[in-house]
């Protein structure tokens, strides 16, 4: 049996994560129960104080055991905790050297959303590949440059730490672990019985660009204005870089530094950002958009669309427009 202990912190915590996590691990018990076999999961609450209050004082959970009635476990759950960071950190600090112990005795750790930023914390993640909420995914790179921040994904698997895309693509990671655990056939049968998309690996479709600006490179700050205010025109980098005063070279590296982008990325998803809001509207065709953003090139605009966002403009168009654009579609 594996012994879970889902973190209760202090703060603003998802009271979601926490009870999600509970129920789609409980429901496999039940079902290997009624199947005739053990259950698999030890579920417990494991926390700092009982009762534990939320923050924001809507709920009050009870937490089975505290850190320090806790010998071993097999698989620790962090929860997204919302809230400044620096407080968050300072109210829950003894959780991290017991995540750390625990890891180094053998037990695997699971993140939800931005409860990564407060597994990174423990430095376990340096060197790693990272999942979390897109919207948060360049305040991650700020604060933990040593972890490998992937915004466009839902589930990273490393050395036995898990992390999870945004919000509720948490129970992405649920259906994962369970068939990392249990099998396929068993991920199926949670899948569908709480009619989540499995296999899905990609948060790209929901992600919003809004370039990085939390620097202080005044060079790099006017670059992104000026390509952001000119997405219709063809930019060259050489351009920039003679506009702002800086070698190209340099422009290359300090922009990459400050954005987390290439020039040629930032400028590719300015355009393509713009393009996706203008099919959500749905006035216009695809090669209407494509135009409108400063491509020529159908296959380029394409190419470049689906990388960005993991689906096509067409399919972003007909998930994304308006209800009566969709029946028109459909007709």
């Amino acid at each position: 049996m594996k012994r879970v202990a889902i973190l209760i912190p202090v703060g603003h915590f998802s009271v979601v994560n926490i009870e999600g996590t509970h129920h789609v691990f409980s429901w496999v018990n039940q079902w290997l129960i009624q199947s005739g076999r053990q259950p698999y999961f030890d579920l417990q609450l494991v926390g700092l104080s009982r009762p534990t209050q939320q923050s924001t004082g809507l709920f009050e959970i009870h937490p089975g055991r505290l850190i320090s009635e806790v010998d071993r476990v097999d698989l620790i759950v962090i929860p997204a905790i919302h809230g400044d960071f620096d407080e968050v950190l300072e109210a829950n600090r003894p959780l991290i050297p017991w995540i750390i112990n625990q890891y180094k005795a053998g037990a695997e750790v699971a993140s939800l959303c931005i409860g990564a930023f407060f597994l990174a914390a423990t430095g376990l993640l340096d060197g790693k590949r990272v999942a979390t909420h897109w919207q948060f995914a360049n305040d991650f790179r700020m604060r933990f440059p040593k972890a490998i921040m992937v915004d466009d994904k839902i589930i990273t698997d490393s050395d036995g730490l898990y992390t999870s895309g945004g919000a509720f693509s948490f129970t992405n990671l649920l259906i994962y672990l369970i068939e990392k655990f249990l099998g396929r056939e068993m991920a199926v049968m949670a899948a569908k019985s709480f009619m989540i998309d499995i296999d899905r690996n990609s948060q790209s479709p929901f992600i919003l660009f809004n370039g990085q600006k939390e620097h202080h490179d005044d060079a790099i700050l006017g670059a992104q204005k000026y390509i952001e205010e000119n997405f219709q025109d063809k930019v060259h980098v050489e351009e920039l870089a003679l506009k702002f005063g800086v070698g190209r070279r340099s422009f290359e590296r300090r922009f990459k530094q400050a954005t987390s982008n290439t020039v040629v990325e930032y400028m590719q998803r300015v355009k393509i950002e713009a393009a996706k809001k203008a099919l959500e509207k749905g006035r216009k065709n695809v090669s209407e958009v494509m135009y409108e953003v400063g491509y020529s090139d159908t296959k380029a605009f394409r190419t470049v669309f689906r990388k960005i966002t993991g689906l096509s403009p067409v399919q972003y168009r007909n998930k994304y427009a308006p209800q009566e654009v969709k029946k028109t579609l459909l007709s």
